[in-house]
């Protein structure tokens, strides 16, 4: 049993720790009050190729391990969570591209989505569909050789950057159980009556977009359709939302982590009575607190990551590192804050931003609530066994 990173993974994590500290710490403050979009940001996330994360070397991509790809989002959102947002839904989408396109799919935009020469996100949830997305209501019918679909999407996140658009429809409204007539659809930019119509203003999350997408009669090619088969596409989606949850997880990890570090900061340079309040023993205790929260985090994310990587269905090892890892996220912002006090209610401090950034972690690819049914299902019918 190994609980340390390899050789390439440790460089691999220096290099995007170095990445965060110049280009995305001085400057994530004060771009989010401006609400300026990191368009610098983004321009060195393709040069270090992190939008190849995921796509296989054959498509030009990094085809990195999984314990990798979660050090990519814990670096990442130690700086600016938002800023992983960008990165997340595309490698959401190019995971699931990469193993349920056809051939023609993947050759037609993987090693473009590797260079970040193209970006991508996924369009699964519905102003009346979120958690239920058997209950979506686009509809995509058939019309000659094309998909003509309708509907509206929200919360899509790379909306304004996204081509193509992975979009989750139904090609057969009547089917029962409803998943049997679901589909996705690789939605082009540029189609006819494909419209991003609004910003959601949001809590916490800065520096990506949320988005309303509205699709009005919009014609798609039937070879647009992922996998060329229809019928599949919630198991799409469901499957790629694993690696999502790791994602989450790890960003989890990344929030957690920079809480930690200013509060550890704050409590050493921060004077009272005479002293560091870090001599407190009140202080001692929650920071202690904060540690193993911390850590414990962080081990069940790689954990999850590497059963990933051993190629077996994970979806509950993935769902309770994501539970695990948001409700410290959580928990860690909230005790930065009380360390710091007045000051960790202010703007000119970064406790104030992770408060608000880390409530996202426990809704995003699946509700903790929903996660534990899910984890709770696996542990009673034997699927998974903890011992």
């Amino acid at each position: 049993m190994d609980f340390g990173l390899n050789d390439e993974q440790r460089l691999f994590r220096q290099t995007l720790r170095d990445f965060v500290d110049r280009e995305i710490v001085p400057v994530a403050r004060e771009w989010e009050r401006e609400g300026r979009y990191p368009t610098e940001i983004v321009a060195g996330m393709r040069e270090l190729g992190l939008f190849g994360l995921v796509i296989p070397e054959e498509y030009g991509g990094l085809g990195a391990d999984n314990v990798s790809f979660a050090l990519t989002f814990e670096e990442i959102s130690r700086g600016w969570m938002g800023i992983a947002g960008i990165l997340g839904s595309h490698s959401v989408s190019s995971w699931m591209l990469a193993h349920h396109g056809t051939e023609e799919q993947k050759r037609k935009y993987l090693p473009e989505l590797a260079t970040g020469e193209r970006r991508t996100g996924i369009a699964l949830t519905e102003p009346g569909a979120g958690t239920d997305l058997q209950g979506i209501t686009t509809v995509a019918k058939k019309d000659g050789d094309s998909y003509i679909v309708n509907g509206t999407k929200m919360w899509i996140t790379n909306a304004r950057y996204a081509d193509p658009l992975p979009v989750l429809v139904k090609t057969d409204p009547s089917a029962t159980p409803a998943h049997k007539g679901m589909s996705i659809l690789l939605v082009e930019a540029d189609s006819e009556g494909f419209e991003v119509t609004a910003d959601i203003g949001k809590l916490g999350y800065k520096g990506t977009e949320s988005c309303e997408v509205v699709l009005t009669d919009v014609r798609v090619p039937e070879s647009q359709l992922l996998g060329g088969v229809e019928g599949r596409g919630l198991q799409q989606a469901l499957s790629a939302l694993e690696t999502g949850r790791i994602n989450i997880a790890a960003r989890s990890v990344g929030v957690a982590q920079r809480a930690y570090d200013e509060a550890l900061n704050y409590a050493r340079e921060r004077t009272a009575f005479g002293g560091p309040i870090g001599d407190f023993q009140a202080v001692q205790l929650r920071l202690a607190e904060m540690a193993v929260k911390l850590q414990s985090a962080r081990l069940m994310t790689y954990w999850a990551a590497s059963r990933m990587d051993e190629g077996v269905r994970m979806d509950t090892e993935s769902g309770m590192a994501k539970i695990a890892a948001s409700e410290a996220a959580m928990e860690l912002a909230a005790d930065s804050m009380r360390i710091h006090g007045g000051y960790g209610y202010s703007t000119e401090f970064e406790v104030e931003r992770l408060y608000r950034d880390a409530p996202l972690m426990s809704i995003g690819e699946g509700t903790n609530d929903v996660l534990r049914t899910v984890v709770a299902k696996s542990l009673l019918s034997g699927k998974a066994v903890i011992r």
